[in-house]
């Protein structure tokens, strides 16, 4: 068995229709309904047009600067998956480019996800083909490998495995566990619709500020010179 160079097949995956209601649900609620203990790291950042990005994950593991594994990724991906690459967070030499971002359109992918770095900034920038990078840089990849298809991975303590949910927007991206899809979406959609309300009372001049007082009183903060 060649640990470090192997490619395995995806066991489950989440449900298109759980991806399309996480979809409508800002990233920003999600983490909250999630602790906020599930980030990609604040480098991990939307390098396209519009943002938004929701699909299954399918994961690489490669090493920094080689992207043989990532092309293998995208011909294995299904419509609307998100293949996450684990390039070990390193800037040197970018992963994917302009002709790899047009080969997932092309397949229908749901986008891309490099802890790492991309080129050809001003085409993946000008397009709404989700993907999110670490950084940018001119220099191209190598094509040796090894690396790993469909095993978990770790971003900055974000642990993604194959199927897993990926969610991403102008705040950044995180994981929800393929397990703990009906929790959290519980959760998210929960918050999501209090804050709506929240909005609504705020334009109707109706807010509820009561509770910052409360919380100074409960803290026992201290007036000095007069309220």
């Amino acid at each position: 068995m060649s640990v470090g160079f192997r490619i395995f097949e995806r066991q489950r995956k989440v449900a298109d229709d759980v991806v399309q209601k996480f979809a409508a649900i800002p990233v920003a609620n999600i983490s909250d309904s999630m602790s906020r203990m599930s980030a990609g790291g604040a480098r991990l950042r939307a390098l396209h047009r519009g943002a938004r990005l929701a699909g299954a994950a399918i994961t690489v593991k490669s090493r920094p600067g080689d992207n043989l594994m990532v092309h293998k990724a995208l011909d294995m991906a299904e419509p609307g998956d998100i293949v996450v690459v684990d390039a070990g967070g390193d800037l040197s030499n970018a992963i994917i480019g302009e002709l790899m971002v047009a080969l997932a359109i092309q397949r229908k992918l749901g986008g891309i996800v490099i802890n790492g770095a991309i080129r050809d900034l001003d085409a993946i920038q000008s397009g709404d083909f989700p993907v999110f990078a670490a950084g940018v840089t001119h220099r191209g990849p190598y094509k040796d490998g090894p690396g790993e298809i469909n095993v978990p991975i770790a971003i900055d303590g974000m642990v993604v495995r194959p199927g897993d949910l990926m969610v991403g927007d102008s705040d950044g991206l995180l994981c929800v566990a393929f397990e703990d899809i009906d929790a959290v979406y519980a959760a998210a959609k929960a918050k999501n619709d209090a804050e709506a309300a929240q909005m609504a009372a705020i334009a109707a001049g109706t807010s509820d500020r009561s509770w910052v007082e409360k919380s100074l009183q409960k803290l026992n903060c201290e007036y000095v010179g007069g309220r």
